[in-house]
Formats: structure tokens, sequence, C-alpha cells
């Protein structure tokens, strides 16, 4: 919604003397804004905005936003915000396009805020993305679930880890692919249903056993490997030979047979949703 690199440090300096009557504090304060940035080699002093990625910053960001939390309270609007995100709900469409202009006034105008046109939009709960989750109602029950675009770019990272032309071994891949679910899931795995999450763990896998059958490469490579899993010898040499893409072949049944949940999970230590 806000843009914290145009943060007015007068404007803040003053909110802050409000509360803090110890000037070293203050002047401790006013040091972490004006300290420079590093440029190439050339170090620029701002004159606004607070240090991206600083430790005081989010901090300083929600004494900033404070004041516009009242506003909307005093208002008496029903509002959620983290940081710099903030949905706030109103009855019909009419109201929203007028709330958004006035709040955008009171950010540019009163808190001296530079407001993001393209992120700040009117629409409906379970369209509008919030910290990369939507609201939805069903049979009643509001629900909070994952975002399209988040899922979408989950399985766009998922793409990238297990594309097959990357030659490097299954294991590494799953040492990839855990290193990202155990970060994604924490956040994430609230707002995926069951069934959705089910759905996820047979994609993945699919993934990765088209990913070993694309190493294999050689159709006697195939055969060798898939009676080594298990398989008849009929059966092994039938899959090896099929001119069945890799994508395609391994959602046959016996290919999942030699290649199940287990192997990957208990013997290649993959992580999955659930």
């Amino acid at each position: 919604m806000c843009s914290f690199d145009r943060v007015n440090h007068d404007r803040l300096m003053s909110t802050l003397a409000k509360r803090i009557q110890d000037k070293r504090v203050l002047k401790l304060i006013r040091a972490y804004l004006n300290s420079g940035i590093l440029i190439g080699d050339i170090i620029v002093s701002p004159e606004e905005g607070v240090p991206q990625g600083g430790p005081l910053s989010p901090v300083l960001s929600n004494i900033v936003l404070d004041e516009f939390d009242k506003e909307l309270e005093r208002r008496g609007l029903h509002f959620v915000r983290y940081a710099d995100d903030c949905a706030i709900y109103v009855k019909d469409q009419r109201t929203g396009d007028r709330v958004l202009k006035s709040v955008t006034r009171f950010l540019r105008r009163k808190l001296k805020l530079a407001v993001n046109e393209a992120k700040s939009v009117v629409s409906r709960p379970w369209d509008a993305k919030f910290l990369g989750f939507r609201t939805t109602r069903f049979m009643g029950a509001t629900r909070t679930v994952i975002h399209d675009k988040s899922l979408k770019r989950f399985c766009k990272e998922v793409r990238r880890i297990t594309a097959r032309s990357r030659g490097r071994s299954v294991r590494q891949i799953i040492g990839e692919l855990n290193a990202y679910l155990k970060g994604w899931k924490p956040y994430y795995q609230v707002g995926v249903s069951k069934t959705r999450g089910n759905e996820i763990n047979a994609w993945i896998l699919r993934r990765l056993r088209a990913y070993i059958w694309e190493q294999w490469k050689l159709p006697r490579t195939k055969v060798r490997n898939l009676k080594k899993l298990g398989l008849e010898q009929w059966s092994a040499m039938m899959l090896g030979n099929t001119r069945k893409g890799p994508w395609r072949i391994v959602r046959h049944s016996h290919i999942k047979h030699a290649m199940p949940e287990q192997l990957f999970t208990q013997k290649l230590g993959l992580v999955l949703l659930g």
C-alpha cells in the first residue's frame, strides 16, 4: 500500500518526541534514519524514508501508520493491517471507491506517504489478495484460503526446482525442494485444504517420477531399473520401450507401484504437505 522510502524524517521524529523523553534515544534514531546508503563507491545520505531491511525499520513503519489505524477507527471502518498491507471492508463497490480515495488522500497529505497505485484496488474479499491469502464463504462459514496467485508462484518455483533439464541427482533435487517446502509450509499450510494438499503432493510426486524417468534415458536402462524396483520382466519391457514422454508415462499404475510415495518420503527424505 505505502512506500516507506518516502517517510518524512521530521514528521516521524516529531511523532516519536511526543512519547520518548530521552533525547539520546531520539538522537540515535535520527542517526539511524540519516545513515548513508552505499551505491557503487558513493555513500548517499537519504533525506527521507527508512532504511529497507534495517532491524528498526518495521517498528518505525508501524509508528508511522499508527495514526492511520486511529483514523480508520475514528471513521468506524472495519480493517486489518499488517505492516504496510491493509484491507478495509465495506458494503459495496461505490463505498469502496469513495473510501479508497479518501484514505489515499489522508496518507499523502497528512502522513506524507507515497501510495502504491498498482496495489491499491477495490475488489471483493474472495478476489483480493492479502498477505498471500483470500477470504471466502461456503455454506455460511468464512474461511481463509491461499490465493490463486500465491499458489501459482509456488507451482512455478516447484517447476523450476524439478525441471528435467537440470541434470542433478534426484537427492539434490529433493534437498532443494525440501528447503523450499519447509519455508513455505508453516506460512501457507493453514490456507490449504486437505483435498488441495493431496492434489499438490500427487503433482510433486509425478514431477519427481518424471525427473527420474528422464535421467534413465535409454530403454535398456529403464527396463533394468524397473526390474530392480520390483516390476516383472514383461511389464518392465513394455514400459521401458514405450514412446510416451516422461510426464505421460509416469501416470501408469505400474510406474507408481515401482516408485511409490514411500520411496520418496522414507528413503529419499521428501517433505510433503499435510
